[in-house]
């Protein structure tokens, strides 16, 4: 049986473009616009995102410098989720740097049921510095934390240098990417998947590895790390 590809994802399985040299920081051009992009940060407020637990205050550690949003260092934030669940398919891409020895990840399928902060996360570490790095490659920068390895030969920029990260979702499968190139892949489901998390902390969270309407957010490893040009396109957004 043939899989359908939905128009507005085509053009990303196809190919993964770094964002243009000449782009305007947290903007999108109108190519963008035209193809469901959205912000989900801009540059100058966190309208939009919250703390996990509802009514809560986001803490003085997420602080806003020209336009680039910084986890301040030993400074409690709190882990900053969207107020939008995703619904359905999705891409997201963004650009992160970390601080040396520094540790921080981008969750999504996060979901208020489980009472906790319990998501697929996009590992962002210092590989070679942080102790998570050392205990094996399924901690390291774009694995599926604690559950599935990147590719070896990731093209991971050194400490302090911007990366360019995406996820994609499309059906139960999910993609992956750092810097222009597919690092990982996996099926939502499968047995190979359900074989990795029986091996992983999440082992005993029931529905793990199965797609699940959630929020994206980013954690608060209490480490220095900085976002950019985070947005988002799902089907209806066009």
């Amino acid at each position: 049986m043939k899989t359908l590809i939905p128009l507005f994802l085509l053009t990303s399985l196809l190919a993964a473009p770094l964002p243009a040299a000449d782009a305007k920081l947290n903007e999108l051009t109108d190519a963008e616009k035209k193809a469901g992009w959205q912000l989900l940060f801009d540059g100058q407020s966190l309208d939009g995102w919250r703390t996990y637990k509802a009514g809560g205050t986001i803490g003085k550690g997420w602080v806003i410098e020209d336009g680039i949003l910084k986890k301040l260092a030993k400074v409690s934030g709190g882990d900053l989720m969207t107020v939008k669940p995703v619904e359905g398919d999705f891409e997201l891409s963004w650009e992160w740097r970390i601080a040396q020895n520094g540790n921080n990840g981008l969750k999504y399928f996060i979901t208020e049921e489980r009472k906790g902060t319990l998501g697929h996360e996009y590992q962002m570490l210092d590989d070679a510095g942080h102790p998570d790095g050392k205990i094996g490659p399924h901690r390291q920068t774009a694995s599926l934390y604690d559950v599935l390895p990147p590719k070896a030969d990731k093209p991971l920029k050194p400490v302090g240098e911007w990366n360019h990260s995406r996820v994609l979702v499309l059906g139960n499968h999910v993609e992956h990417w750092l810097n222009g190139a597919k690092v990982l892949e996996y099926e939502l489901g499968s047995d190979a998947l359900k074989t990795a998390v029986a091996k992983s902390k999440f082992s005993k969270i029931a529905d793990f590895g199965t797609k699940v309407r959630g929020h994206i957010l980013l954690t608060d490893h209490n480490d220095e790390c900085w976002f950019r040009i985070v947005k988002l396109r799902t089907p209806s957004a066009k």
